[in-house]
């Protein structure tokens, strides 16, 4: 099978568009005819190996040659002891707990990471949820108790895991505030924002708004600055950011959590089956859409994740893989 692998940490340039052999599906797996995947910023760390933390289990070298953690395609096999899925199913769901490997044609992965796609689903937009959707979901849901009627600030808008969120934050009936460049003010328009800000012309820390829940994909401001904007009792949620930040946070927040009442949290991935399926809920009831910017072939997964990194993307990028019409 083809797969893009890496063997050092690096820009894009050190990924190789290579033959291997297709993987044995373990007990517990299913071997995945991978049809799309989709590009995240974790791709990006995990490829440079920056910061350190992305190097865990291979310092020198990478652990996981592959990367790729959102998948879609179909099941091709099934291990012995897999009890919910069979084969030719259409599936999709977040690979990061099962060793990666979504850049190729085929993975093995453990059934309990899957989630059935909707027919009215293709496999491309089934590839652009997992990872992105479900932190927004976690971030608004289970860190920020977002409630209806209350003002929502998203920092990095326009990105996968923005434009869902803004998405999900008006299915709950929140007032949203969007922040991210010119290019990406229109779709945050059409997606259902109530106000937007264009962080090339006008600083949104010194517009003096206040708001009940921040979510922050980005990490571009200090603790300070952020907790000057949340109300009292607000709550502000990283999902994106520098590791500067990150120590502010578990620095400064208790401390201002007890004498503010304002909460600053970090959130952190968790891959979650039940989440996947609430959000394929939400697409067939028309709640939410992924913004699928670009679609490359798995050859061009360099270009993809380069164009990931310059920030200009608009929601998800996708990867789309072709197979030969004989198979495996």
């Amino acid at each position: 099978m083809k797969a893009m692998v890496y063997e050092r940490y690096g820009m894009p340039n050190v990924l190789t568009h290579k033959e291997i052999e297709i993987p044995t599906p373990q007990a517990n797996e299913v071997l995945i005819k991978v049809e799309a995947a989709s590009v995240n910023s974790w791709d990006w760390d995990l490829l440079r190996g920056k910061p350190l933390v992305n190097r865990i289990g291979g310092i020198l070298k990478p652990k996981y040659p592959i990367l790729g953690a959102d998948i879609a395609g179909k099941v091709e096999k099934i291990g012995g002891e897999v009890k919910n899925l069979l084969q030719g199913d259409e599936v999709f769901g977040d690979i990061s707990g099962c060793g990666w490997g979504g850049f190729a044609e085929y993975v093995c992965v453990r059934e309990d990471a899957l989630s059935l796609k909707p027919s009215s689903m293709t496999f491309e937009q089934a590839a652009a949820i997992p990872q992105a959707a479900v932190l927004a979901l976690q971030g608004l849901r289970d860190k920020g108790q977002i409630q209806e009627g209350q003002k929502v600030l998203i920092n990095g808008a326009g990105g996968g895991v923005g434009t869902f969120g803004l998405q999900i934050a008006k299915f709950h009936g929140a007032e949203v505030t969007c922040v991210d460049s010119t290019a990406k003010l229109e779709l945050l328009k059409v997606l259902g924002a109530d106000h937007v800000n264009d962080y090339t012309k006008e600083d949104f820390v010194q517009k003096g708004q206040m708001y009940d829940l921040i979510l922050d994909v980005v990490g571009n401001r200090s603790i300070f600055e952020y907790k000057r904007l949340l109300k009292p009792k607000g709550t502000y949620v990283m999902i994106g950011g520098p590791m500067s930040l990150i120590s502010q946070i578990m620095l400064f927040g208790p401390i201002i959590s007890m004498i503010e009442k304002k909460n600053m949290k970090i959130l952190i991935h968790k891959p979650n089956k039940d989440d996947q399926n609430i959000l394929q809920e939400l697409f067939v009831a028309g709640k939410i859409k992924p913004v699928i910017d670009r679609i490359y072939p798995l050859n061009q997964v360099a270009d993809a994740i380069n164009y990931l990194g310059e920030g200009k993307a608009k929601g998800k990028i996708v990867i789309h893989i072709e197979h030969l019409k004989n198979g495996i």
